[in-house]
């Protein structure tokens, strides 16, 4: 838990500087396996509806893209808004 917090503040704080890798695995252990894999794409299934889904993918140099690291952190403050 410590390492994916440490994670969520990284993203938090530089967006631009977080590696495919930790937004992966950020996005594993708050939603779940991704339902597509395999391909230049991950999707992940989020539980609410209206834009059920979180789509991440590699940008050059094995970063994640910000602004998909600022639509995970949105998800994932949303998703614990609802589990409170």
């Amino acid at each position: 838990m410590v390492k994916i917090d440490k994670t969520v503040a990284a993203m938090r704080n530089a967006p631009q500087n977080i590696s495919y890798y930790d937004l992966h695995s950020a996005c594993v252990h708050f939603f779940g396996e991704a339902r597509q894999s395999g391909t230049s794409h991950a999707v992940f299934k989020t539980p609410w509806s209206g834009d059920p889904r979180l789509n991440i993918q590699k940008s050059k140099g094995g970063k994640a893209k910000p602004y998909q690291v600022r639509q995970a952190l949105k998800a994932i403050d949303k998703l614990q808004e609802l589990q409170k």
